[in-house]
């Protein structure tokens, strides 16, 4: 998966970016990157498991953006 991020685009005179929502981001080592995150950055939620199956946590980035980092918890029988 690739993701490009760019500046407002100046044909369309936009002056800054306009966004809502959030970006969600699967990942096979979520308890590892909130390690790695979790004193650096600003938390949105810290990391737990979801009635809806995945264990994820959530951080703005420098813009304020909201970044959700998540991964399926295992089957359970």
């Amino acid at each position: 998966v690739a993701i490009m991020l760019a500046c407002p685009n100046q044909h369309e005179g936009d002056t800054a970016p306009a966004f809502t929502g959030s970006l969600y981001f699967h990942t096979d080592d979520v308890d590892g990157l909130w390690q790695r995150l979790k004193d650096r950055i600003r938390v949105c939620y810290p990391i737990e498991n979801f009635e809806y199956g995945m264990r994820e946590f959530a951080i703005y980035d420098n813009n304020g953006y909201l970044l959700q980092f998540g991964q399926p918890l295992p089957a359970t029988t």
